[in-house]
């Protein structure tokens, strides 16, 4: 393990930095947007472009990694990310932040896919699952401490827009000065998304539907909570308790779902995430700190659902077709989270900011429906045929996942896990 660690040490922390700036970022764009009085569509389209960008992102970067390598294309897409958040900065207005939302996803994916490629090339099986699971827990500790760096400064001005740029230009030099030797990789091909389908129905739609409820959460939940007169602490303890509990609730509940029918777990998730959304909804007024408690209840159930999706479609998939199965799997998770903010922007738009919570809830329970329906057309899978539950951040373009690769003689066995991912909207 220590060798693992000593060649990866600095991917790690580069990745920790990157996530405190994205994680601002990400909170940081909606707030500013609601100050500035944008009209509630038209910022949830502004936010959700970041997925346009992110899906292209996905789909093309191992592509420019197999030309120009790791570090180049790494250093590149994060100079390009740190630049475009200063022009979010000076050019305050939705449609050209838009614009740099689209560029934004594409960097932010590109960079996720050569991080986690490389992470999971330079470690051997022994130590794989070991290490992912440390990178799952940086990614979502800056994810989630990012959200309280909004109180460094005033949002209206251009200093947090100035934090956010020097983190992610601090984040590629780690990476940059690494010693070690990128692993070689290869593009595995796309399942076809009504093959996949037709393979693990509830596993697409859960894909779909995490897509739509992070998409919604990180796009629009800063809208949402200055909407209801939160102040700026507030909204960012709002995003950091849902963040963070994810982080405490993924592995246990991945354990428990690799033990028993993965769709009784996709159901007791989802009525919960949706008593948790209720819940806040009904007690915000009541008590803050209750309000903060449903929060963690919804976001430490919510956001392990791409993960309890993802390995629910890899039981039903043949070994040789993993890879291009969860390649497939993204571009629906980016579907759904370039969608639903955008529906769920026009309804806060048309019926009131106070609809936000409870749509998280319908999209959950509406999932749990699908789930029990599908019990009921198949049989559980056996546990010695079941994938290994991966926990996976709030939000990434799977790498791991995305590429194949070999490193120092060493591959990947099939079925293991890899770094798997949903989207982050930042």
């Amino acid at each position: 393990m220590r060798t693992a660690l000593a060649a990866t040490w600095t991917l790690l922390l580069g990745m920790a930095l990157l996530m405190l700036g994205a994680g601002l970022q990400g909170t940081l764009v909606g707030l500013r947007a609601s100050l500035e009085g944008f009209p509630t569509l038209l910022a949830g389209i502004m936010l959700a472009a970041y997925y346009l960008g992110y899906m292209a992102g996905s789909v093309m970067t191992p592509g420019l990694v197999n030309s120009v390598g790791h570090v180049r294309v790494f250093a590149a897409l994060t100079s390009l990310a740190s630049v475009l958040i200063l022009l979010q900065g000076i050019f305050v207005a939705p449609w050209p932040w838009t614009l740099v939302r689209i560029l934004s996803g594409f960097c932010f994916a590109g960079i996720y896919v050569v991080a986690e490629s490389w992470l999971n090339g330079r470690v051997d099986n022994e130590h794989r699952g070991l290490l992912l699971s440390l990178y799952m827990l940086v990614c979502y500790a800056g994810l989630g401490l990012g959200q309280l760096l909004l109180n460094v400064a005033d949002p209206r001005s251009t200093v947090l827009f100035i934090l956010v740029s020097i983190l992610i230009s601090i984040a590629m030099v780690p990476m940059a000065l690494t010693s070690s030797s990128a692993p070689a990789i290869s593009v595995p091909v796309r399942v076809n998304s009504r093959d996949l389908f037709r393979r693990s129905p509830l596993g697409v739609v859960g894909v779909a539907v995490a897509g739509a409820v992070s998409g919604c959460l990180f796009t629009l939940g800063a809208l949402y909570a200055d909407g209801e007169g939160f102040t700026t602490l507030e909204v960012s303890l709002f995003m950091a308790v849902a963040i963070l509990a994810g982080c405490v609730t993924q592995l246990p509940i991945g354990r428990i779902s690799d033990r028993m029918d993965r769709r009784k777990v996709v159901i007791a998730v989802c009525l919960l995430a949706a008593l948790g959304a209720i819940g806040a909804w009904w007690l915000a007024e009541v008590s803050r700190l209750v309000f903060f408690a449903m929060v963690a209840a919804y976001g430490g159930m919510s956001l392990t659902l791409y993960s309890l999706s993802s390995a629910h479609v890899n039981d039903h998939v043949p070994a040789d077709e993993k890879l291009g199965a969860s390649s497939t799997l993204i571009l629906v998770n980016g579907a759904g989270a370039f969608i639903a903010p955008i529906v769920v922007a026009a309804i806060m738009q048309l019926i009131g900011n106070d609809v936000f919570l409870p749509l998280l809830a319908v999209m959950h329970v509406l999932l749990a429906v699908y789930a029990l329906f599908r019990m009921g057309r198949r049989a559980p899978v056996p546990g010695e045929h079941k994938t290994p539950f991966v926990g996976t951040p709030p939000g990434t373009s799977s790498s791991g996942e995305l590429l194949g690769h070999a490193s120092d003689g060493v591959e990947a066995a099939p079925g293991s896990p890899a770094v798997g991912s949903a989207n982050r909207a930042f």
